[in-house]
């Protein structure tokens, strides 16, 4: 494994991102141990989880079971660079959810003590919180960090110009600010190209992107159609949208002698400012196949094709204006 720096920063992760979302509903802890183990034999060391995450309101399902994971020992958490994050209600009373310093403070606190850990590597701001200044949400962090609480401070689904508030906010204030940003951002879905992959560039900040796949229709779906999630009606739904595009994607992948889902991937890793885009195995097999996106290298022409497939966005203003 080529451990890459996160953003600007000295943090080394891997460049796959291991995503936990589905620890608790749709995989078994028992499983989700196994995925966890097995990601750090093959060198994956960058975890990603969220507070709501278990989708059961104030509980932290997803983050328990990594508690109870790293509460093994033998390294486990050593050995993981764990980024979690808040926004989303915990519960049904004021103040229990987004980015006020006082749910900063009570939500750090819940996720360490689900997880069993003492420090948070990276605390990241699940969505932009409108009703919140960013001199409130960086005084919160900055007393979070000087207690030890957490290390370095991330956003997710912020707009260009929120990125560059945020740091410049933190810059007057002489803190580090932000070193990751977590987008939605594929082959399907490449709006963040116009304004925050420039900004995150500029600014220094790693981007992870989230849902890397579009929800599975860039895993392969045609050859899927008939089985498990594939088949569900909302994917049929946007597989109707987009079929002309997915079927000459996935004619690409074949000749090109490798899976669709491992393509979409090694694409991410070429684009500006990416570190490490967010995979989301069920299985073992799934995981160990992964490992084949850090041997793809696509080539200008590869690239080019990609682009002519799903067409993408030049930076603003020159993608809309002269």
């Amino acid at each position: 494994m080529e451990y890459v720096n996160l953003g600007r920063s000295g943090l080394r992760v891997s460049p796959l991102c291991l995503g936990t979302m589905n620890f608790g509903p749709l995989t078994s802890e028992e499983d989700s141990f196994a995925i966890m183990d097995k990601a750090h034999e093959l060198g994956i060391n960058f975890f990603d989880s969220a507070n709501v995450y278990g989708w059961k309101k104030g509980e932290g399902v997803t983050e328990q079971i990594l508690g109870r994971w790293f509460a093994q020992g033998g390294g486990r958490r050593e050995r993981t660079v764990i980024a979690t994050k808040l926004y989303g209600d915990m519960g049904d009373w004021p103040n229990e959810g987004r980015l006020s310093a006082l749910n900063i403070r009570r939500a750090c606190d819940a996720s360490l003590k689900r997880m069993q850990t003492d420090y948070i590597d990276i605390y990241q701001a699940h969505h932009i919180d409108r009703n919140t200044p960013f001199e409130e949400f960086w005084e919160a962090m900055e007393v979070l960090r000087q207690q030890g609480k957490i290390l370095y401070v991330g956003s997710s689904n912020f707009a260009g110009w929120h990125i560059a508030k945020a740091q410049e906010t933190a810059a007057r204030r002489n803190f580090t600010g932000l070193v990751s940003e977590q987008s939605h951002y594929n082959l399907l879905t490449r709006a963040v190209e116009l304004e925050v992959l420039p900004a995150c560039e500029d600014y220094g900040v790693g981007v992870i992107p989230w849902s890397p796949l579009a929800g599975g229709l860039l895993g392969g779906v045609l050859r899927k159609i008939d089985k498990g999630r594939s088949a569900a009606e909302h994917m049929l739904k946007q597989l109707d949208k987009h079929r002309d595009q997915i079927e000459q994607y996935e004619k690409f992948c074949d000749d090109l002698g490798e899976d669709p889902a491992n393509v979409a991937l090694a694409w991410l890793l070429k684009q500006r400012a990416v570190t490490a885009p967010i995979i989301g195995p069920r299985t073992l097999e799934q995981l160990e196949g992964t490992l084949r996106v850090l041997e793809i290298d696509l080539d200008a022409t590869a690239l080019a094709r990609l682009d002519e497939i799903f067409p993408g966005h030049r930076t603003a203003p020159e993608d809309y204006a002269w």
